[in-house]
Formats: structure tokens, C-alpha cells, sequence
């Protein structure tokens, strides 16, 4: 009875949403002949709430919301609203082309931010994680049904064809159709099914993303072909070469300039939404340069996606913006006027009926069979591969983008095109509970379950979430010694890095600025350097292609300087300087300043003893005193990353407070966490208990019998002027010959 209900409910204000709609545009249309911006915004307003309501509807039905404003398009076309009411149709939907023009014009720039959000969530870094199980069955998850589609549009009668003398541009489209997988609706049954970051699930949508990123290509290079009529030799060579060539610039020079320009405006700018406007800027630039090659500018705004995705400044607040924007706006606009230009009522035609069965027949045959073999070939099992080839075989959003860009260029006639488009609703309407239902067959290595464990660890702590780190340090074995520290956790997480290069001098000084410049250009080489050993420090498997990004400025120790750069959206700032003690066991005023200026997380170095001699290459042997809190767990991450990427030995000692020992039951689970973290980054941790009656004193013994040279020790700030982390920091800071990692909550 509820889902009665609520089915009624959903029905009702869809009607609701039409009637609301189509009011203004009846009186519009009397009003005017020409085209009318009230008409205009009623059918944005149609889309969006209708988009929006049948949306919500797919979700609650298992299926992608994305489905919801294709079927919403339907609905408000000739396929239902036409056939029950044309007249009411036709005045919100009127067919002068200036009228459509204006709802055109926002569907092209849907096309483009779709496309640059598809390659936003493009991540090449897996399909290299993946290796060749991922590869072959995209290969052949293309190819097969490729071919199949090829082979279609050369038997498909000559009455379907927008050219019959240019059979060969449709055939060639249609196959790019039945190839194409995805991503989006494979993501979403992934993610649901909590088999995101299972092997069977990465190579899914590495699987996935492959097949987009081919399939934008061929698309683009047809789309040359479809311009001249035909298909010659120069004409394809010429598109081709254009085609690798830009592929080839973007990846290599075109990655650092989208890396810079993003940057760039984060930090430089101060208006709002400024990296957005940036992101949109590249995005038009790419996608008029593909244009300019001969190609179509789809290209252009995958590829710039791809290149914004893997900038290490873009932060999950400027991604969400965007992505709200296209998703709010654009999405339901573009997909809802797909869905107008598909008139289902042809399939009421028997030989079309039949026709656009078989072709969903001969696209789901030809790319599950493709996948398998391809999963086969790659070394998968069985269930494995029965599971890739169910998530491979819906077309989704990413069809419907190729079947409106082929009906624009002429390469697809209009009932194709409804052919294509109930295709791609069958196929992704049936993928979710066929994926869902292979997904659960496939079991849990062991392997794979230590390799979860681990990173359900990693997303726990407070280091997966730092999106970008400050360093600052001057010029003193001090400062090199924070340097090597902030390269092992820039290297062992991938974050973007500041080096801010402090200085007491005249920055005012133009010469004083370029030489402080140099040493602060130093500093960021050894963090690039120490990153990319950290880098290698891992095992095979975890390793990525490490897009580091290192700055440089120079800037005094004031707090207001530093909370001014502070707003540009570091999550954590490591401190290394000359002098960072003044007297006994206070921090150096320096420090104090720099301190007070960074209100989120603080890592301080000061090295001592070996560390002072070698701060680069000194061997390193931790002690992490624990104590069950958080502060002390956040040590911990540091302390394993160190370790993890220097080799280091490391001894977890629980020290109890006050000098009375807890219940040994609470002592071996608070060590026995620490252990159980370390371990699965393949760190081995001894414990030790100490219960002194002074923490400071329990810490500097236990460090002299293992022969430990660094003490990594979690902290809060206290209130007051100075930099006071209590009475066992300052004992440290007052008497210990070991070098001290203070990690600063």
C-alpha cells in the first residue's frame, strides 16, 4: 500500500510539475510568435522538477538518478505528453528554431561540463593498478562489439539512414554505441556494493574507464570523417595525427599548465568561486582546440577533466561545487531534451519494434561476450569476469551523449537515434541488479581482505584527509631535517607541498628575495626527491605515478603572514627552524609566531644530536609514547610513515599516567592498535610499558636502552602567549639528546 501511494504521489507531482510549466508557456505563446524567454524558462523549469522528481524515483528503485531526467525527457516529448496532449506539447515545446535555439544552446554547454566531469572522475592511476586484467577486457569489451555495430549499420536497410550513400559513418557510429560502457552507472553499483576498492571492482571500472576515454576518441575522429562527407585517407590521417598529437601535448605540458593555472587561481585570487571560473576557462580552451584540429570538442572537455581530476589543488569543496552545478542544472537540461528527441511511439511500428530489439540483443551479446573473453584473457575467474561483463554492458548517460551528438551532426537519423536511446535505458535500467547479483558471488581473498584492512585504517586517520601541507623552514640543517620529514609524508599520501622559506632579512630586497628564492627552490628538490623515495618505499601493488606538486615563497615568521597563506587550504604545517628552543624548555619566538598564525595541525622538527650532523641521510630509530589518546594515535600515522618509508625500527611505549598503570587488559588493547596499524603497512612495532612517575623521564629511558634517536610525541597547544604542549614536552624539550617530531593537535 505505501509503495501504492507513493508511486501516486510521484505520478501526481510530475502532472503538477507540467501544469505549473505549461501555463506560463500557453500564455507566452499567445502573446508572441517569436521566440519568448518565459517559454524558455517554463521548460527549464519542466526538466528540472521533472528531472528531478523521476530521479528520485530511480533511486529509490535501485537505478541511477541519471535515468530518472532521460525518461523525464521522454515523458514531456511526443513519446507521452505529445500523444495525450499535442496541442499543450507544442506550446511548451515549440518546434521554431529560434525557440530552440535558446533550450539548445544550454544543451551544448551540458555536453561539455558532462564530459569534463566525466573526466574528472576518470582515474588513470587505477588503470595502471589494474595491469593488463583491466586492459584486455576493455580491448575486447570494444572490439567485439565494435565490430558487431559496424557489421549492423552495413545490413541495416537503407530507410533507417540519414545518407544511404554514407552508410559507412553511421555504421561506424553505431558501433562506437554498442562498444561504449559507463562509467558513472558502474561507479554507482561499485560503490553501493562496497566493492570499490575490491580487485574485481577496480578492474570493473578501470574496465570502464578505458572504454570511455576510447570511445570519446573514436567518436571525435568520426565526427572529422562525418564533416567531409566521407572517408578518405588524408582526411583520416589528418585526424588521427591531430587526435595524438593533442593527446600527447595535454598529458605531459598541458598536465603542468592546468596543474599551474589551477593553482594559481586558488592562491592568487581572491574573488569567489575563482578556481571554478578557472577550471571552466581550460575546459573552453581544450574544447576549442580539439575543434580547431578538425576534431569534436567532446574531446577537448574529456580530456580537460582528466587533467582538473589529477590537479593535487583541487579540494573536495571546489569539486563538490562544481559538480552540484552540472548535476542541479546542466544534467537534467541536456538529458531531458535527449529524452524530447526520442519519440517511442515508432517502436508501436512492428519492423522498428523488432529492429530495436534486435539491436539490444546484438549490443548486450556482443559487449558481455567481448568482456568475458577480454576477463579471461586477463586472468580473472569465471565469476570474476561473469561480473565485469554485467557492469560493462550498460551504456547509461555516456550513450545517450554519443546517440545526441550523432543525431546533430547528421550521422543518425531520428527513430536511430530512439533506437539507440531505448537501447541504452534497457541496458543500464538491467545492469544494477544483474551486477549486484555477480558482485555477491565473488568471494574474499586474503590478501585482498589484509589489503581492505589497511586501507580501512588509512581513511580513519587524519593524514588520508590532508589535502595539502605547508612547509616552514629556512635554510638550517633544522630546516632540512623538516624538509625530509614533510617528503616522506608528501610522498607516502601524494600531497600537494609549500615550501615557505623563512626569513628575517628585507623581502622588499629584490636581490635578498631571489637568494632566499634559491633556497627555498632547494628545499622544495629535496621534498620531491624524499617524495619519490617515500614513493618507492611501497610495495608494487600500492606504487602510483607520484604528480607531486612542490611551490616555493619566501616569507617572515608573522602570524598574520602566515594566516593570510594559511587560507589558502593547507590541512597541516610542518615547522623546521635554526633556533627552535630560546631558553631551557620554551620554543624560539619565531616558532611561537609561525604557530600562531596556522590554526589547523602542526608538525615541529628539531633535530638534535645525529640528525644536526646528517639531517638528510641520518639513519632514523623511533620512539612513539602512547597513551591511548587521539593525539597520540595522530603521532602514531606520522611515526609509521616515517618508518614505512625510511625502514626505521620503531617502539610504541605506553607510558601511564601519573605514574599508575591501567588494567593490563587497557594496555594491551591501546598497544595492540598501535600494532595492528603499523602491521598493515608492513611495519613492525614493538611495545614496551613504562610507569614512572614523571612521563618525560619514563620516555628518555626507554629511548636510551632501545637506542632510539628520534621521539615522535602527540600534543595539544595549551592556552597562553608562548608555545606550550605540558610539562613532558617541555621535559623533552629541556633534556632530550634525541631529535623531537612534536605532532601538534
Amino acid at each position: 500500500m505505501t509503495s501504492i501511494r507513493a508511486r501516486a504521489a510521484w505520478i501526481s507531482l510530475t502532472l503538477l510539475a507540467l501544469w505549473l510549466a505549461s501555463g506560463p508557456a500557453f500564455a507566452a505563446g499567445e502573446a508572441s510568435k517569436g521566440p519568448s524567454e518565459v517559454i524558455f524558462i517554463a521548460q527549464l523549469v519542466a526538466l528540472m522538477l521533472t528531472g528531478r522528481l523521476l530521479g528520485e524515483a530511480m533511486l529509490r528503485l535501485g537505478q541511477p538518478a541519471v535515468m530518472g531526467q532521460l525518461l523525464a525527457g521522454i515523458l514531456l516529448g511526443p513519446s507521452l505528453f505529445g500523444f495525450l496532449a499535442p496541442d499543450l506539447q507544442h506550446m511548451l515545446f515549440p518546434k521554431s528554431p529560434e525557440q530552440k535555439a535558446m533550450l539548445d544552446g544550454i544543451s551544448q554547454a551540458g555536453i561539455l561540463l558532462l564530459l569534463l566531469l566525466t573526466g574528472m572522475e576518470t582515474d588513470l592511476r587505477l588503470v595502471r593498478a589494474t595491469g593488463k586484467a583491466s586492459v584486455y577486457a576493455s580491448l575486447m569489451g570494444i572490439v567485439v562489439p565494435f565490430g558487431c555495430g559496424v557489421t549492423l549499420g552495413y545490413f541495416m536497410p537503407a530507410d533507417m539512414l540519414p545518407h544511404p550513400d554514407h552508410r559507412l559513418i553511421t555504421a561506424l557510429f553505431l558501433g562506437t554505441a554498442l562498444s561504449i560502457a559507463s562509467v558513472k552507472i558502474v561507479a554507482m553499483v561499485v560503490r553501493e556494493m562496497n566493492f570499490m576498492r575490491r580487485n574485481v571492482g577496480q578492474v570493473i571500472l578501470a574496465s570502464a574507464i578505458i572504454d570511455d576515454s576510447v570511445g570519446w576518441i573514436i567518436v571525435s575522429i568520426i565526427f572529422s570523417l562525418a564533416m567531409h562527407g566521407e572517408v578518405d585517407a588524408l582526411s583520416l590521417a589528418q585526424s588521427v595525427v591531430g587526435t595524438f598529437v593533442f593527446m600527447v601535448v595535454s598529458l605531459t605540458i598541458g598536465r603542468r599548465l592546468v596543474f599551474f593555472a589551477i593553482r594559481w587561481a586558488n592562491d592568487v585570487l581572491m574573488s569567489d568561486f575563482a578556481v571554478i571560473t578557472a577550471i571552466l576557462i581550460i575546459m573552453g580552451a581544450m574544447a576549442l582546440t580539439t575543434h580547431l584540429i578538425g576534431v569534436h570538442s567532446v574531446l577537448g572537455a574529456f580530456v580537460a577533466g582528466i587533467l582538473v581530476g589529477e590537479s593535487p589543488i583541487l579540494t573536495k569543496h571546489i569539486d563538490e561545487q562544481l559538480r552540484g552545478l552540472i548535476t542541479a542544472f546542466f544534467a537534467p537540461v541536456f538529458f531531458g531534451l535527449a529524452g524530447l528527441s526520442a519519440d517511442l511511439t515508432i517502436l508501436a511500428n512492428p519492423e522498428i519494434a523488432i529492429a530495436t530489439a534486435g539491436l539490444i540483443l546484438i549490443a548486450s551479446i556482443g559487449k558481455f561476450s567481448g568482456a568475458f573473453i577480454g576477463a579471461e584473457l586477463g586472468g580473472l575467474t569465471k565469476r570474476e569476469g561473469f561480473a565485469l561483463a554485467c557492469g560493462m554492458n550498460a551504456r547509461g548517460s555516456t550513450e545517450v551523449i554519443i546517440a545526441s551528438v550523432g543525431l546533430a551532426m547528421g550521422a543518425l537519423t531520428p527513430n536511430l537515434f530512439t533506437m539507440i536511446v531505448t537501447m541504452a535505458v534497457v541496458t543500464t535500467l538491467a545492469m544494477p541488479p544483474t551486477l549486484r547479483w555477480a558482485l555477491s558471488r565473488i568471494p574474499l581473498s586474503k590478501d585482498e581482505k589484509q589489503r581492505l584492512e589497511r586501507e580501512e585504517v588509512e581513511q580513519q586517520g587524519f593524514l588520508a584527509h590532508i589535502e595539502r601541507l605547508l612547509l616552514a623552514v629556512d635554510d638550517s640543517t633544522n630546516g632540512t631535517f623538516a624538509t625530509r620529514l614533510a617528503g616522506i609524508i608528501a610522498g607516502t599520501h601524494e600531497m600537494p607541498t609549500t615550501v615557505m622559506h623563512i626569513t628575517d632579512g628585507d623581502i622588499d630586497d629584490k636581490k635578498h628575495v631571489k637568494k632566499e628564492t634559491s633556497k627555498a627552490k632547494d628545499a622544495a628538490t629535496i621534498v620531491q626527491e624524499v617524495a619519490e623515495r617515500a614513493e618507492h618505499a611501497k610495495t608494487p601493488k600500492e606504487q602510483s605515478l607520484l604528480t607531486l606538486e612542490v611551490s616555493t615563497l619566501v616569507r617572515k615568521p608573522h602570524p598574520d603572514i602566515v594566516a593570510e597563506e594559511a587560507e589558502k587550504g593547507y590541512g597541516a604545517m610542518i615547522v623546521g627552524l635554526d633556533k627552535m628552543v630560546a631558553r631551557k624548555n620554551e620554543f624560539h619566538d619565531a616558532v611561537t609566531k609561525l604557530a600562531a598564525g596556522f590554526e589547523g595541525p602542526l608538525l615541529i622538527a628539531d633535530a638534535r644530536t645525529e640528525h644536526r650532523k646528517h639531517p638528510l641521510h641520518g639513519t632514523i630509530s623511533i620512539l612513539l609514547p602512547i597513551n591511548g589518546t587521539e593525539v597520540s594515535r595522530r603521532a602514531a600515522e606520522v611515526a609509521i610513515a616515517i618508518a614505512r618509508a625510511s625502514k626505521a625500527p620503531v617502539t610504541a611505549l605506553y607510558v601511564a599516567p601519573n605514574g599508575k598503570a591501567r588494567s593490563r587488559r587497557a594496555e594491551e588493547a591501546i598497544l595492540k592498535d598501535i600494532a595492528t596499524m603499523a602491521a598493515s603497512y608492513s611495519v613492525d612495532v614493538r611495545t614496551a610499558v613504562r610507569s614512572e612517575a614523571a612521563a618525560g623521564e619514563a620516555i628518555l629511558k626507554e629511548a636510551a636502552r632501545r637506542n632510539h634517536n628520534v621521539i615522535v610525541l602527540g600534543t595539544g597547544r595549551r592556552p597562553g602567549e608562548k608555545l606550550y604542549f605540558g610539562d613532558t614536552a617541555a621535559a623533552l624539550i629541556e633534556t632530550a639528546p634525541q631529535s623531537l617530531v612534536f605532532v601538534v593537535s
